[in-house]
């Protein structure tokens, strides 16, 4: 399939990632240089300077907001690719408004809570939608452990085993990977629908 081919199909689509931080804001970037057509953003949280190891932003904008910096990043990569941003802390209620049309879901949560709370919420409320989670990312190195594991509609991308701590931080080379998975499952659904 050209790559002509393949942004003819996903311009037409709508991903949801919930977090624009390592995970979010990485696969944010993946999919809007394919040509997905429309991405659905949300988080609460400002940039500063520690975020820049690992997420897709820059120095000048440390202590602007995750989703609106993402926003003008993303626009300046493809212009052409709609980019919905929502400054909130999401929470079963706003998942299911804010997400209900999307064609795939993407989990970018730091929180083990929060990563829950989306897993029940769309088992529950959007159970017809992929949803593509994160996992066991944190550290360097053993890259050959990163997979994929599924579950019906659900994936989940990463090693499952290392999770972040002070001594095992997420850094850019793993996070990009498992990051790097989420968008690509969700462009092999987009295309495969």
């Amino acid at each position: 399939m050209t790559f002509d081919k393949i942004k003819e199909i996903v311009s037409k689509k709508v991903v949801g990632i919930a977090g624009c931080g390592g995970l979010g804001s990485n696969a944010a970037v993946a999919l809007a240089r394919v040509g997905v057509g429309k991405l659905i953003i949300a988080d609460f949280d400002v940039i500063v300077e520690s975020n820049l190891n690992r997420q897709y932003f820059f120095y000048d904008q440390i202590g602007q907001k995750k989703c609106e910096a993402l926003k003008i990043n993303i626009h300046r990569i493809n212009p052409s690719c709609i980019v919905e941003a929502h400054d909130t802390m999401l929470n079963e209620t706003s998942i299911v408004s804010l997400y209900k049309n999307v064609d795939v879901m993407i989990e970018a949560f730091d929180k083990a809570e929060m990563k829950e709370m989306i897993l029940s919420t769309m088992i529950e409320h959007l159970p017809e939608i992929p949803l593509i989670m994160g996992s066991g990312l944190a550290g360097w190195g053993n890259f050959q452990l990163i997979q994929e594991q599924a579950f019906d509609n659900i994936y989940i991308m990463g090693d499952g085993i290392n999770e972040v701590s002070d001594e095992l931080p997420p850094l850019a080379p793993r996070v990009g990977i498992v990051a790097n998975m989420q968008a690509n499952k969700a462009l092999e659904i987009l295309i495969c629908q």
